[in-house]
């Protein structure tokens, strides 16, 4: 968010573990091999997508076996005793998405709330998330989601935010890291206003103890000394624009929109050299500023159809914040603003940078799931491929968080699918094309889905508030 609102499974801060090769991509049985004896689930007749090559195996058909992708073989393989088939031919296989910079209600009695969050993520192929203002109960959240026990993508999540305020002193980030590590959670959650000594202590506690610190850059440490202490992924591309400024710049506001007349950009390589020597992903939520900053009046932006699916509560107070944002900036410098981060998305991720999808949802009128088919969307518009924009959901995500069996569609492989009623190597937008999704073997197909979204839509039912 812009603003602050058991066994430990921590990320360990040294390397990651040598990952297995991505390049093994999804084989065909030889002509009359037998599939495995048992299966849960078959699709039949599908096109893969296996993600580890930008290719289509034309003509599959995918076993699923408690949760994993057990087989993939031709199309014309007998069918295992007692499986459910699914007829897929013209329809495109996929691995699930990841959405790393979510958010889940952080109040324990935000039970409906919670739910639907969840749901909104899988129905648009979100299998995936990284909650990014975690709370104590998000820990029993996290194992009853990957136990299967409770419907939703795989979570993980940091704690509750290090900011000015919950951390003032060096010893208050200390004790803070400390007791967040042995909590077990993921990671840890920075937002603006740590002073540069307490980040310091922060960072050097977080080494100690083993767990990762991303997020924001508060403004005080500037982005060199973030990079410099490590960073696990730098979201928002917060400090960039910062460290662009000239010295005669005033204090800049909201990530530097207004201080356009200010921004050398030919600092631009220096900071691209400094973040790919220093190996700091990059989750750009790049589809929040465009809404935030370009895309249309705010009663345009109500009358979307995803607005629907969040609660007037939360989806009232978008438009004024959005009035707000926007202030005296004239539309000529949010333009400039909006191409300045693409420039930068496309010259980081040129530069070897692993870019991860994220689009800081629930946010302003950023709806779970919908807005990750619209951040898909903005990278391809920043320069990205449609194959290297879907790695950034994927592949990347796999990689970052050392889950080897996720990421590709493989054998072995856990089996958290997208299937699609089109190609989405030809346009990401295909990737709102869901004719289901899978979550570790559970399968949705598409009236489940639509019967989901009907009844969020009509629980939070209400006139769209007025704009400001």
């Amino acid at each position: 968010m812009i603003a602050p609102l058991g066994v430990s499974r921590r990320i360990p801060f040294p390397a990651l573990a040598v990952l297995l090769p991505v390049t093994a991509c999804a084989q065909a049985e030889p002509e009359g091999a037998v599939p495995p004896p048992t299966a849960d689930m078959a699709f039949v007749g599908v096109n893969v997508v296996p993600m580890s090559s930008e290719e289509v195996l034309e003509n599959r058909t995918v076993l699923v076996e408690d949760g994993r992708i057990s087989w993939i073989g031709g199309a014309d393989a007998e069918m295992p005793e007692g499986a459910e088939t699914i007829a897929a031919p013209g329809m495109y296989l996929m691995p699930g998405l990841a959405e790393m910079h979510a958010h889940v209600p952080p109040q324990p009695d935000q039970q409906e709330f919670t739910d639907q969050i969840l749901f909104l993520f899988l129905a648009n192929g979100v299998t995936t998330i990284r909650g990014m203002l975690g709370a104590p109960h998000h820990l029993s959240l996290r194992d009853d989601l990957d136990s299967g026990r409770k419907l939703g993508p795989r979570l993980v999540t940091t704690g509750p935010s290090f900011n000015g305020n919950s951390v003032p002193t060096p010893a208050s980030a200390r004790e803070a890291v400390e007791a967040q590590a042995a909590a077990g959670y993921d990671l840890l959650k920075i937002h603006p206003g740590i002073d540069r000594e307490t980040f310091d202590t922060l960072a050097a506690t977080a080494r100690r103890v083993g767990i990762r610190f991303a997020g924001h850059v508060p403004a005080d440490v500037g982005i060199r000394r973030y990079i410099e202490l490590g960073g696990w992924t730098i979201d928002h591309l917060d400090g960039y624009v910062d460290a662009l400024l000239t010295e005669d710049a005033p204090a800049p506001s909201f990530f530097g929109v207004s201080s356009m007349d200010y921004v050398d950009e030919e600092g631009i390589p220096e900071l691209v050299r400094l973040t790919a020597e220093a190996g700091i992903a990059q989750v750009p939520t790049q589809s929040l500023f465009e809404d935030l900053l370009l895309d249309g009046d705010v009663d345009d932006l109500y009358a979307r159809d995803d607005v629907r699916y969040m609660v007037p509560q939360v989806r009232a107070g978008w438009g004024q914040a959005v009035a707000n944002i926007r202030g005296e900036t004239s539309d000529e410098d949010l333009a400039r603003f909006v191409e300045l981060r693409r420039r930068l998305i496309e010259e980081l991720h040129d530069a070897g940078v692993k870019i991860l999808l994220g689009s800081d949802a629930p946010q302003i009128f950023n709806v779970p799931g919908f807005s990750m088919h619209e951040e898909l969307e903005t990278l391809v518009a920043s320069g990205l491929s449609p194959y290297e924009a879907l790695l950034t959901g994927t592949v990347n995500v796999a990689e970052h968080l050392g889950a080897q069996d996720r990421g590709t569609v493989a054998e072995g492989k856990a089996a958290d699918l997208i299937l699609l009623r089109a190609n989405p190597l030809e346009s990401v937008s295909n990737v709102r094309e869901i004719e289901g999704v899978m979550i570790r073997g559970r399968w949705l197909g598409a009236d489940e889905i639509a019967a989901g979204l009907a009844d969020i839509a009509e629980a939070n039912r209400s006139n769209a508030p007025e704009a400001p």
